[in-house]
Protein backbone atom coordinates (compact mmCIF):
# COMPACT_ATOMS: atom_id res chain seq x y z
CA UNK A 1 0.00 0.00 0.00
CA UNK A 2 1.36 3.61 -0.88
CA UNK A 3 1.89 5.99 1.97
CA UNK A 4 -1.24 8.70 1.82
CA UNK A 5 0.22 12.20 0.48
CA UNK A 6 1.62 13.57 -2.55
CA UNK A 7 4.87 15.19 -0.59
CA UNK A 8 6.46 11.93 -0.38
CA UNK A 9 9.36 11.92 -2.51
CA UNK A 10 12.25 9.26 -1.65
CA UNK A 11 11.74 5.71 -1.30
CA UNK A 12 14.02 5.80 1.58
CA UNK A 13 15.35 8.60 4.26
CA UNK A 14 17.36 8.36 7.28
CA UNK A 15 17.03 10.79 10.52
CA UNK A 16 19.27 9.90 13.53
CA UNK A 17 19.47 11.46 17.27
CA UNK A 18 19.94 10.93 20.96
CA UNK A 19 16.38 11.63 21.35
CA UNK A 20 16.73 12.16 24.90
CA UNK A 21 13.47 13.78 26.75
CA UNK A 22 11.75 13.23 23.82
CA UNK A 23 9.94 16.77 22.87
CA UNK A 24 8.26 18.64 20.18
CA UNK A 25 11.21 19.05 18.25
CA UNK A 26 12.14 15.30 18.25
CA UNK A 27 8.20 14.68 16.86
CA UNK A 28 8.72 17.70 13.68
CA UNK A 29 11.89 16.03 13.01
CA UNK A 30 10.08 12.41 12.60
CA UNK A 31 7.12 13.64 11.19
CA UNK A 32 8.64 15.22 8.37
CA UNK A 33 11.05 11.96 7.78
CA UNK A 34 8.36 10.13 7.48
CA UNK A 35 6.18 13.03 4.68
CA UNK A 36 9.36 12.50 2.80
CA UNK A 37 9.95 9.18 2.68
CA UNK A 38 8.23 5.89 2.08
CA UNK A 39 10.72 4.18 4.86
CA UNK A 40 12.64 6.12 7.06
CA UNK A 41 15.81 4.77 8.76
CA UNK A 42 15.58 6.24 12.50
CA UNK A 43 18.97 5.98 14.50
CA UNK A 44 18.84 6.20 17.94
CA UNK A 45 22.66 6.90 19.21
CA UNK A 46 23.23 4.11 21.79
CA UNK A 47 24.53 4.79 25.46
CA UNK A 48 28.55 4.84 24.53
CA UNK A 49 27.59 7.22 21.62
CA UNK A 50 26.89 9.62 24.04
CA UNK A 51 30.62 9.62 25.02
CA UNK A 52 31.51 9.73 21.70
CA UNK A 53 29.22 12.78 20.52
CA UNK A 54 30.17 14.77 23.84
CA UNK A 55 27.21 15.52 24.76
CA UNK A 56 25.72 16.33 28.36
CA UNK A 57 26.09 12.98 29.38
CA UNK A 58 24.44 13.92 32.79
CA UNK A 59 21.19 12.18 33.14
CA UNK A 60 20.40 11.25 29.07
CA UNK A 61 18.21 8.47 29.82
CA UNK A 62 19.16 4.98 28.98
CA UNK A 63 18.80 3.50 25.77
CA UNK A 64 15.56 1.57 25.79
CA UNK A 65 14.02 4.41 27.49
CA UNK A 66 14.81 6.54 24.81
CA UNK A 67 13.88 4.10 21.98
CA UNK A 68 10.66 3.10 23.92
CA UNK A 69 9.94 7.06 23.38
CA UNK A 70 10.37 6.69 20.00
CA UNK A 71 8.59 3.48 19.54
CA UNK A 72 5.84 4.67 20.71
CA UNK A 73 5.25 8.08 19.15
CA UNK A 74 5.51 6.40 16.03
CA UNK A 75 3.30 3.99 16.93
CA UNK A 76 0.63 6.48 17.80
CA UNK A 77 1.36 8.11 14.81
CA UNK A 78 0.28 4.83 12.58
CA UNK A 79 4.04 4.87 11.25
CA UNK A 80 5.63 1.67 12.67
CA UNK A 81 5.37 -0.09 9.51
CA UNK A 82 7.53 1.54 7.34
CA UNK A 83 10.18 2.16 10.10
CA UNK A 84 13.91 0.49 10.11
CA UNK A 85 15.64 1.41 14.17
CA UNK A 86 18.89 1.09 13.96
CA UNK A 87 21.06 2.06 17.01
CA UNK A 88 23.85 4.19 16.28
CA UNK A 89 27.65 3.31 17.06
CA UNK A 90 29.23 5.66 15.66
CA UNK A 91 28.04 9.53 14.02
CA UNK A 92 26.79 8.33 10.87
CA UNK A 93 25.72 4.63 11.38
CA UNK A 94 24.49 2.21 8.49
CA UNK A 95 23.31 5.53 6.31
CA UNK A 96 26.96 5.56 5.36
CA UNK A 97 27.22 2.61 3.42
CA UNK A 98 23.33 2.56 2.98
CA UNK A 99 22.88 2.52 -1.14
CA UNK A 100 19.24 2.53 -0.91
CA UNK A 101 18.90 6.01 1.26
CA UNK A 102 17.96 8.89 -0.77
CA UNK A 103 17.98 11.79 1.84
CA UNK A 104 18.71 12.63 5.11
CA UNK A 105 16.70 14.81 7.54
CA UNK A 106 17.92 17.05 9.68
CA UNK A 107 17.72 20.40 12.06
CA UNK A 108 19.65 23.14 12.06
CA UNK A 109 22.00 21.70 14.94
CA UNK A 110 23.12 18.65 12.50
CA UNK A 111 23.39 19.92 9.17
CA UNK A 112 27.09 19.89 9.07
CA UNK A 113 26.93 16.10 10.37
CA UNK A 114 24.76 15.38 7.42
CA UNK A 115 27.32 17.32 5.10
CA UNK A 116 30.40 15.05 6.50
CA UNK A 117 27.88 11.67 5.62
CA UNK A 118 27.74 12.76 2.31
CA UNK A 119 31.55 13.58 2.13
CA UNK A 120 32.17 9.75 3.24
CA UNK A 121 29.15 8.59 0.84
CA UNK A 122 31.04 9.90 -2.07
CA UNK A 123 34.29 8.53 -1.00
CA UNK A 124 32.47 5.42 -0.84
CA UNK A 125 31.64 5.80 -4.38
CA UNK A 126 27.78 5.86 -3.03
CA UNK A 127 25.56 9.22 -3.95
CA UNK A 128 25.53 12.13 -1.72
CA UNK A 129 21.91 12.17 0.24
CA UNK A 130 19.49 14.92 -0.41
CA UNK A 131 19.49 16.85 3.06
CA UNK A 132 16.10 18.28 4.24
CA UNK A 133 16.90 20.51 7.10
CA UNK A 134 13.53 20.68 9.67
CA UNK A 135 13.42 24.20 11.06
CA UNK A 136 14.03 24.29 15.05
CA UNK A 137 10.65 23.61 17.40
CA UNK A 138 10.35 26.91 18.98
CA UNK A 139 9.44 27.37 22.64
CA UNK A 140 7.31 30.16 24.25
CA UNK A 141 10.05 32.29 24.88
CA UNK A 142 11.53 31.94 21.34
CA UNK A 143 14.44 30.06 21.57
CA UNK A 144 14.58 26.26 20.62
CA UNK A 145 13.22 23.62 22.14
CA UNK A 146 16.13 21.26 23.41
CA UNK A 147 16.61 17.99 25.72
CA UNK A 148 19.23 19.45 27.57
CA UNK A 149 16.29 22.76 28.32
CA UNK A 150 13.91 19.74 29.31
CA UNK A 151 16.11 17.96 31.51
CA UNK A 152 17.09 21.10 33.63
CA UNK A 153 13.56 22.03 33.77
CA UNK A 154 13.56 25.10 32.07
CA UNK A 155 11.02 24.02 30.06
CA UNK A 156 8.53 21.19 29.06
CA UNK A 157 8.54 18.56 25.97
CA UNK A 158 6.02 21.20 24.11
CA UNK A 159 8.30 24.31 24.92
CA UNK A 160 6.15 25.69 27.53
CA UNK A 161 7.90 27.87 30.14
CA UNK A 162 8.16 26.24 33.44
CA UNK A 163 8.68 28.86 36.36
CA UNK A 164 11.39 27.89 39.28
CA UNK A 165 12.22 29.16 42.61
CA UNK A 166 15.59 29.37 41.16
CA UNK A 167 17.43 32.54 40.83
CA UNK A 168 18.32 32.69 37.16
Amino acid sequence: MEPEGDQIKYKKVVVGGTFDCFHDGHKALLRKAFEAGERVMVGICSDKMQELLRKDSAGISPLAMRMWSVLNFLQKEGLLGRTEITILHDPFGSAAGDAEAQAVIVSPETRARAEKLNEIRVSRGLAPLDIVEVPFVLAEDGKPISSIRVRYGEMNGHGRILRSSRVQ
